[in-house]
């Protein structure tokens, strides 16, 4: 039993929630009509989900009245509205959500309804079909990846692998990464130093973008390969004066200092690295599987593209988690919860999860899908051979349910820019770090109780 259960909501505990919004990640969701039948029906309900447009667009909704009975209302997702929805008492009865960012968060609030019961009596989502991904979605009040489950990915990546045009390596000499044994982080950057192009001051190409989805997890998870842990046991403070925190700063910090690839003071103009490696401009860029889908469009591309492990660091262990999980979550005040699982089971494990797995987009999250992954053409088939052999070094990096992504971003990119300048040592950042961070963390902390 969370401890917190049964707790009557308040305002109180969503301020820092409400100040500065929940991570949230992209990827398009699309899906076509597989009729499969279950124990709940819910049919003739209409339930309302919180949702961005391209995780539910119009003909998803059409489609899922079509195959359930059940009408969907779909909301914009809104952090600022789902407070006040939540706090209200009148939630709706779907939330999208990042499972490697929000899970933990909102699940310590005690505002998920816990899914096992569900998942224990479902035909279409069996416990023995989840992909280990989902494990982000559990929480045991203490430790993200244990517990009961509260939502479920719709697809993932191992957010910490990137690809690489073979084009760029050709035109400077320089050796290829293995598309099995991972490269360190060392040998990352001294590639990406060799590979970016520079004319009149300019970066033309960028020898390779690594940034992960969110600074929190980015920093979690290459501290975790340095072998140590971002956080305290409990999870109430960051350390970043620790040998493993420190190499993993310091690293990141060399990467924007040296300006290779893009960041908080060397911004793509494109916003993201899709179009710029789309455009021969990048070299590198630190995307899992599911940006295949978006190379494969293009035939030239998918001839020079490949995907590689996720670097280690020397002496390390083999690290390659899914900094993303994004997926949905039923409210624990939702009124129509028979409903929503029925949409929910829909959604993640009939025609939408069928659409979505084939469509190289990202892997599935039910195991039983995995055949549907594109490989049929050469692209895909080398591409499916490079993700096989990493969902070996799958694993769940926790991280704090006591900040949000946004929080961790804003208050990062804010202490440490000068650094990535240069201007500020590694070890003066961590301090600094540690001080506004932890700051956070101890005010939601005091929020959970």
């Amino acid at each position: 039993m969370h401890p917190r259960a049964g707790a009557p909501l308040s305002r109180r505990r969503f301020l820092a929630l409400s100040a500065t919004g929940a991570a949230t990640g992209v990827a398009a969701l699309g899906g076509c009509a597989l009729q499969v039948s279950t124990g709940v029906s819910g049919a003739g309900e209409t339930i309302t989900v919180m949702a961005k447009a391209d995780d539910l667009g119009p003909d998803l909704v059409k489609q899922a009245q079509k195959d359930t009975g059940i009408a969907i209302k779909r909301v914009d997702y809104d952090i600022t509205k789902l407070i006040a929805m939540l706090t209200s008492g009148n939630p709706p009865d779907l939330v999208r959500g990042v499972g490697a960012v929000d899970a933990a968060f909102y699940a310590a609030r005690d505002v998920m309804q816990e899914l096992d019961s569900y998942f224990a009596t479902s035909s279409v989502l069996r416990p023995d079909d989840l992909d280990p991904v989902n494990d982000l979605w559990r929480y045991d009040g203490k430790v993200q990846g244990k517990g009961p489950r509260y939502g479920m990915a719709k697809d993932f990546s191992q957010d910490s692998m990137y690809w690489y045009n073979t084009a760029a390596f050709d035109k400077k000499g320089v050796a290829y990464p293995s598309e099995t044994e991972p490269i360190t982080f060392e040998e990352w950057l001294d590639r990406a130093q060799h590979l970016v192009q520079r004319s009149k001051g300019q970066t033309t190409v960028f020898g390779g973008s690594y940034n992960g989805l969110v600074k929190l997890t980015l920093m979690a998870t290459m501290t975790a390969s340095a072998g140590g842990s971002l956080f305290a046991g409990d999870f109430s403070k960051v350390d970043f004066t620790t040998p493993e925190a420190r190499k993993a700063l310091a690293w990141y910090l060399d990467y924007c200092r040296l300006k290779v690839g893009p960041s908080a003071v060397l911004p793509d103009p494109n916003g993201w690295d899709g179009p710029t490696y789309q455009a021969g401009r990048m070299a590198m860029s630190n995307n899992g599987y599911w940006m295949g889908g978006m190379i494969g469009t293009d035939k030239k591309l998918a001839q020079v593209s490949r995907l590689a492990p996720a670097p280690v660091f020397a002496g390390g262990p083999r690290i390659s988690a899914c900094q993303g999980g994004t997926g949905m979550w039923m409210p624990r005040k939702s009124k129509n919860k028979d409903a929503a699982w029925r949409i929910f089971e829909w959604f993640f494990g009939e025609a939408p999860a069928k659409a979505r797995a084939s469509s190289g987009w990202g892997i599935p999250t039910l195991k039983s899908l995995r055949p549907l992954m594109p490989h049929q053409e050469d692209f895909q088939k080398r591409t499916l051979s490079a993700q096989q052999n990493e969902l070996k070094h799958f694993s769940v990096v926790a991280v704090s349910p006591y900040i949000s992504g946004d929080a961790f971003e804003s208050l990062f990119n804010q202490v440490a820019t000068p650094a990535m300048k240069g201007e500020m040592s590694v070890d003066r950042l961590a301090g600094r770090l540690n001080s506004v961070i932890n700051e956070q963390i101890k005010r939601g902390k005091e929020q959970v109780g």
